[in-house]
């Protein structure tokens, strides 16, 4: 007993290291995450698709509590129970479209907590199309799609440290899209994407 109350003493008292950082300091950090993306429109919305991400970031703290971070992201998103057609064979009408990007968010981001542990992140994020398939049929589909997408950015999470220069963490991060995802759309429709992401700071 006592030695597994020393043992929790040790891992709170690490749980519980400063998080706080000088003005003038830059984390860096590396993150995967599973997607759930959708687009959105006044009059409907599709069906939810799954992909990942995976990102780089930079962290530039302004003072303990506020900080500028820079992500750029590998971003699956798209979305599913769309309609494909081959010239003139019949209407398939639950396919999934999927949609890759290279996504650079630029977030102002909040340390808050008693050791500043929990941060919540938003700003604008500008999106360039990667490549763009119907993936029933591997069909190339990006002259259809718009080569940008560029909306808001907003995230919360956590994070824990492992080590006196790394920390582990996870975070929710969501995206919402204001350009219009197709090129030659009448209706805009608009990227929608949620994740869960895991990674590391040094």
């Amino acid at each position: 007993m006592k030695k597994l109350f020393i043992t929790l003493t040790i891992l709170l008292g690490c749980y519980n290291l400063t998080f706080a950082q000088q003005k003038g300091s830059v984390d860096f950090g590396a993150d995967v995450g599973l997607n759930t993306s959708f687009l959105y429109s006044s009059i409907s919305s599709s069906s939810i698709i799954l992909g990942f991400n995976a990102g780089l970031s930079a962290d530039y703290y302004f003072s303990r509590s506020w900080s500028i971070k820079v992500k750029a992201i590998y971003d699956q998103k798209g979305y599913g129970g769309g309609n494909s057609q081959i010239g003139d064979g019949p209407v398939n009408k639950s396919v999934d479209f999927r949609f890759n990007y290279i996504t650079i968010p630029v977030m102002a981001n909040w340390h808050f907590g008693r050791t500043g542990n929990w941060y919540l992140d938003f700003g604008p994020y500008i999106g360039f199309l990667t490549s763009a398939k119907e993936t029933s049929n591997n069909l190339d589909v990006s002259s259809a799609v718009s080569n940008i997408d560029a909306g808001l950015a907003l995230g919360i999470g956590l994070k824990i440290p492992i080590s006196k220069h790394q920390k582990f963490f996870i975070e929710y991060d969501g995206q919402s899209g204001l350009t219009n995802a197709y090129s030659d759309s009448y209706d805009k429709v608009q990227n929608i994407r949620e994740s869960i992401n895991i990674g590391i700071d040094f």
